[in-house]
């Protein structure tokens, strides 16, 4: 790919209701520090140099609150805001096919959890690099527990482990060239693959025969699921409030 050429379009998913976080509010639209935590992904977005533009997949219902947002926090790079579906994948999708007359093939899509908000400029750059010379790209790192298989006649036992050596975490965000992306989530949906429960597009690919190659990663990328995520990403701001604010 030619990477002058090529436009950087990330997808953000901000879909999800946050049940487990036990708030009346959708997690990612949560105050922090008088911050929605969605305002936090974007903000990541907006200042690092190679995205070009953003699109946000939003809760139905929602989407008012998401461009008052991006206009109080100055988020000019948002273009488009995009009503989700009833999972993570059809959400994705959705975003997806509304880019299909804004996207040429080679463009790079990143997608990304709007409630992983604290993303690292270089993990970003690292993931449109090895797009962009690969074709796609996951954040991932080293897992550093001894991961044991649960013994199929009891439950409570053990008798074989995976070496921590074989294996990485994946999260996002993830980039895609828009034309694989593309022909990929139809496939899945006329087929039924991978389109359903915990699957994202990684293991989506996956499951259509498709090689990823492995980006940066950062143990700060953390998912705010629970309320506890909640308190370790109120401990990320308050200690390090120069690094995360800029």
């Amino acid at each position: 790919m030619d990477g002058k050429s090529v436009n950087n379009i990330a997808i953000i998913v901000a879909g999800g209701s946050g049940s487990r976080m036990g708030q009346d509010i959708p997690k990612q639209f949560i105050n922090v520090l008088d911050k929605p935590v969605l305002i936090y992904t974007l903000e990541s977005f907006q200042r690092h140099e190679l995205i070009d533009s953003i699109l946000v997949v939003c809760i139905k219902g929602w989407e008012a609150v998401v461009d008052a947002y991006a206009k109080q926090f100055n988020i000019d790079k948002l273009r488009w805001i995009v009503p989700g579906g009833s999972t993570v994948q059809e959400s994705i999708r959705n975003g997806v096919e509304y880019l299909n007359t804004e996207m040429a093939p080679d463009d790079i899509i990143i997608i990304h959890d709007g409630i992983r908000p604290l993303i690292d400029s270089d993990v970003l750059t690292d993931v449109i690099r090895v797009c962009r010379e690969k074709g796609n790209a996951v954040t991932s790192m080293p897992y550093n527990e001894q991961i044991f298989v649960v013994s199929a006649d009891d439950p409570e036992s053990t008798a074989a482990f995976i070496p921590r050596e074989t294996i990485r975490r994946v999260s996002t965000p993830q980039a895609y060239r828009y034309a694989d992306l593309l022909d990929a989530y139809r496939q899945a949906f006329a087929e039924g693959v991978a389109i359903s429960g915990s699957n994202y597009t990684n293991t989506m690919m996956v499951e259509l025969g498709k090689t990823l190659y492995f980006a940066k990663g950062s143990d700060r990328n953390i998912k705010l699921t629970t309320k506890a995520d909640l308190e370790l990403f109120k401990a990320y701001l308050e200690s390090d409030e120069d690094k995360w604010l800029k």
